[in-house]
């Protein structure tokens, strides 16, 4: 469907453009998420920032989301979830506590001690290359909220049709640029899914002028 996540942002930009979509800034859901949101703040000509969140992933399961954390001490989970899969608070805890170690690694490395843009009563782009749980999207949708932002679109360029719809009710808009039926994971509509690197996350915000 999208050779990589460079690809997968121009179209991304270009349905944005098409319909006329207006937002102050970009923020991109790192790390996969910088490559896809660079080239859609380029088209439509608005700063690119991070915005950094990490998800809890399933003790024995990494990959799949339980729940996601983000700057300001957000934190959601998915209770549901959680109790089918038995996971243990304590569980839950211990996972939480090591990708908190992370975020706050990631944010000095991204930011450098910058300020996150201002989003208060402005229009804010949330972007990442894919939804398959949505738990790190809502993480972020939040922490915007909480900031003030007077209206948050998650715009990205593949996710699952359920997930898509449970996120359009938290945030004010969601664009998705496909939605296949037979969605079983993010990576499966990209021919070069290979994981973006933190030198390539400050090259690609360097570039923009961003966080």
């Amino acid at each position: 469907m999208f050779r990589n996540r460079h690809e997968a942002g121009v179209q991304l930009g270009e349905l944005l453009a098409e319909r006329d979509v207006a937002v102050d800034v970009v923020e991109a859901l790192p790390r996969g998420g910088v490559p896809v949101a660079a080239p859609v703040a380029a088209r439509l000509d608005v700063p690119l920032d991070v915005l950094v969140v990490r998800k809890i992933g399933c003790p024995w399961q990494p990959e799949l989301a339980i729940g996601a954390l983000g700057e300001g001490g957000v934190r959601v989970l998915n209770p549901a979830l959680i109790e089918r899969l038995r996971v243990t608070d304590a569980e839950v805890e211990e996972v939480a506590s090591r990708e908190e170690e992370v975020l706050s690694q990631r944010l000095a490395s991204y930011r450098g001690g910058r300020t996150p843009f201002p989003v208060e009563g402005r229009r804010v782009a949330v972007v990442d290359d894919g939804l398959a749980t949505g738990m790190t999207a809502r993480a972020a949708i939040q922490i915007l909220q909480q900031r003030g932002a007077a209206f948050v679109l998650l715009a990205v360029p593949v996710g699952s049709s359920l997930t898509v719809r449970s996120l359009s009710e938290v945030a004010d808009e969601v664009i998705c640029v496909e939605t296949p039926p037979d969605f079983a994971a993010v990576g499966q509509a990209y021919r070069d899914f290979s994981q973006t690197t933190d030198d390539e996350v400050e090259r690609l915000l360097q570039e923009a002028g961003g966080a």
